[in-house]
């Protein structure tokens, strides 16, 4: 077996090539592999090199460490940058990852995303678009999906919009707004992965990997599709906490904006029964989350219904508003920076939030012929 190693070598993102496969693996553990600029420009070089080499088969992008796969992107750099008053080296940060993130969607060989552990913001940025490829969204038991933005401020982005809005149901506009973690068997659920492994086997499979004889990209995909058929997710995913509660998202989550939403919500507290107290669990997960950060992260699923593209350049602008003029320098301070977990958001309450406010976050700072990512296409 050759080993190649890619020039672009980070030294929180190991790239090469082993048995015609390209295999990024992302090397920061303690931050959790939460990605830096030096990373997604590391990862974006060694996918551009291997695009049209034909001893590149496929791609798998994995973490060797068990806790996560990846949390996200820096946000410390993120709000240091922006109390140092420096915006360009936010733009930069969140305008390369989006363009690696369009590269992984539209990437022409297979991208096979191992997400074990934590799977959070920037790491479903680097792993949904595997499912667009003839790649896999391979799952394990240890892993924890989430976009928590609105925890912090800020929105579903890297796209995810854009895999949130094609779940069944409700479920995107509900994990978008609360943030929820859900686990194996719910992503399974959502459409949100392709396969299921045991944390204990991956070593085996990569080892496959590195070892049988391949001779398309697509005798790939097939032995990583034969290897996970092995095991079997617990519980099903019919059986999973999203199934059981999608009659009740789907019931209070397609409504149009978030002052229905919560109302119907304690409609349901109201009325008693079995569904009261998710009711009231759900109602004071959003009582917690930044009012205007969940009206917007609504609008975003709403609006992903066109190309990833789209949903990028829309990102992009989203990320200069929130800083700018929502609740993300104030979110980041409350749950990352100083830890009290007391954030004083724009609107205090999810009533006071109007059509007129949201719509004004979309507002783009760019004239369309000077956006940093007019030329994505698809």
């Amino acid at each position: 077996m050759s080993i190649s190693a890619s020039p672009a070598v980070s030294d929180e993102v190991a790239t090469y090539v082993a048995n015609r496969i390209g295999f990024i693996e992302l090397e920061r553990p303690k931050a959790l592999n939460a990605l830096s600029t030096g990373m997604i420009r590391a990862m974006h070089a060694a996918l551009d090199q291997w695009r049209e080499d034909p001893d590149v088969l496929a791609v798998v992008v994995r973490s060797q460490h068990p806790r996560a796969f990846c949390a996200g992107g820096d946000i410390r750099f993120l709000y240091e940058s922006a109390q140092r008053g420096e915006h360009e080296g936010r733009d930069t940060f969140f305008t390369e990852e989006y363009r690696l993130n369009h590269a992984i969607f539209t990437y022409p060989k297979p991208y096979i995303a191992l997400t074990n552990g934590v799977v959070m913001g920037g790491g479903m940025g680097i792993s949904q678009g595997a499912h667009r490829t003839g790649g896999l969204r391979v799952v394990t038991n240890s892993t924890k999906m989430a976009m928590p933005e609105t925890r912090i401020g800020l929105f579903p982005d890297v796209g995810a919009s854009w895999f949130l809005a094609r779940t069944p149901g409700a479920l995107g506009r509900y994990l978008a707004v609360t943030g929820e973690t859900i686990g194996a068997a719910d992503a399974l659920y959502a459409g949100l992965a392709d396969a299921y492994i045991d944390d204990a086997a991956l070593p085996a499979l990569v080892d496959t990997l590195r070892t049988e004889l391949f001779e398309r990209g697509a005798d790939v995909v097939a032995c990583v599709g034969r290897e996970t058929a092995a095991h079997q997710v617990a519980p099903e995913p019919d059986a999973s906490l999203l199934a059981s509660t999608r009659a009740l998202i789907d019931r209070h989550f397609a409504l149009p904006d978030m002052t229905q939403i919560l109302a119907s919500l304690e409609q349901e507290r109201e009325r008693g029964g079995d569904a009261a107290d998710w009711a009231e669990q759900t109602i004071a997960v959003l009582r917690e989350r930044s009012p205007l950060s969940m009206a917007v992260s609504l609008e975003v699923v709403t609006r992903a219904e066109g190309s990833m593209a789209d949903v990028l350049r829309c990102d992009l602008d989203l990320t200069r508003t929130s800083f700018a003029q929502g609740d993300t320098i104030e979110g980041i301070r409350a749950r990352i920076i100083d830890k009290d977990n007391a954030p004083r958001w724009r609107f205090a309450r999810i009533e006071d939030v109007s059509a007129a406010d949201v719509a004004k976050m979309f507002e783009s700072p760019w004239p369309p012929n000077e956006h940093p990512l007019r030329d994505l296409r698809a």
